[in-house]
């Protein structure tokens, strides 16, 4: 018919930078990158690990029954390899959660589809936030419900572990070792075997065999008599030792661990630096946010402490310092000073 409608241009709808399948792929894409870790298998990183199983399943816990030891090693675990750990309340306990994904509303989760591993197959579910603890550290500001571990956070670091440790493990396997070249007139195939296999299982013994000093046609033979070459692979020039050195310490720093404390020469006096480093700086900031999202979601305050358990503090120190307070405090009395206003003046509280 006349006049022919005209036809309405489409409008093409595309997914913008910040929707939601945009987030789920990048919440995947972070969860996927935080537990492919090359570095997860050498003895450096699970040293670390222990470290952080073993300060925070000695916490002193008040408030809750939940957070028991085991689950705060559990929790330690996921954080240092993961970066993020769930648990699923229940009345009887807290479910550990294998794998998990969120929705949120304004940057803050608002449910989870979680899965309980069981020996028989793991089961899915679809709880609230309000019905899961989740823990996290390493946090982006673009993603602050995704949490990453230490070895994603240092990938060139941790891959460079990785090659050295498995490139060492390949050159001892596979290079040859000890392993000598001598020089033998030409004889035949048969004797070489024979010369050989007269070498094995030799460890200790004198071998004496012909000299090489022979005239074969055209001239002399070079001037040597059963001189050795060795072809043992030469690491030094590669500084293999000092380069695998400076990864570990540094994969140590990532984790809150003081190089010095796998130093072979270390002393006491370093090694409860290192400890009480490790616990102020690396476990106690973990085991606020722990408190803080246990307190959320119990509707009951919780706090956490690895200081006191671990003795993560100067003993005499501390007695020394306290003796001085008890003086101060008894010279105050006698001079009439108020003692909370002294104690304000520099700063001390409770």
């Amino acid at each position: 018919m006349w006049p022919f409608k005209k036809k309405e241009p489409e409008i093409e709808t595309r997914s913008s930078g910040t929707g939601y399948t945009s987030q789920v792929m990048a919440a995947r894409a972070e969860y996927i990158g935080g537990v492919d870790g090359l570095a997860e298998l050498t003895g450096t990183v699970q040293a670390c690990v222990s470290l952080w199983e073993g300060g925070l399943s000695l916490a002193d816990v008040s408030g809750t029954d939940l957070l028991s030891p085991s689950t705060l090693a559990l929790s330690a675990r996921a954080l240092a390899l993961r970066g993020e750990a769930v648990f699923v309340i229940r009345d009887d306990g807290l479910l550990p959660c294998s794998d998990w994904d969120l929705t949120t509303r304004f940057s803050k989760p608002t449910a989870y589809r979680v899965g309980v591993p069981d020996t028989g197959g793991g089961r899915s579910m679809t709880v609230l936030a309000g019905e899961v603890l989740h823990f996290r550290v390493g946090s982006e500001i673009s993603m602050p419900y995704v949490g990453s571990a230490p070895l994603r956070r240092a990938r060139l670091t941790a891959g460079l572990l990785h090659t050295l440790e498995s490139a060492l493990g390949e050159i001892y396997a596979n290079a040859p070792l000890g392993t000598s070249i001598v020089p033998f007139p030409e004889s035949p195939e048969t004797d070489m075997e024979d010369l050989a296999r007269g070498f094995r299982g030799t460890r200790g013994r004198v071998l004496i065999r012909e000299s090489v000093n022979v005239q074969a046609a055209g001239g002399p033979a070079p001037a040597q008599d059963w001189k050795a070459s060795d072809v043992t692979p030469d690491l030094s020039k590669a500084m293999t030792r000092e380069t695998w050195a400076a990864s570990r310490s540094s994969i140590e720093m990532a984790f809150g661990v003081l190089p010095g404390l796998s130093n072979p020469v270390t002393t006491g006096p370093m090694v409860r630096e290192a400890q009480r480093h490790l616990a102020q700086w690396g476990l106690m900031p973990i085991a606020a946010m722990i408190g803080q999202e246990a307190s959320e979601k119990l509707g009951q305050p919780v706090q956490l402490d690895v200081m006191r358990p671990l003795q993560a503090f100067d003993a005499g120190g501390r007695a020394r310092a306290l003796g001085a307070i008890i003086k101060a405090l008894g010279e105050a009395k006698e001079l009439g000073v108020d003692p909370e206003q002294a104690l304000k003046i520099v700063d001390w509280k409770e």
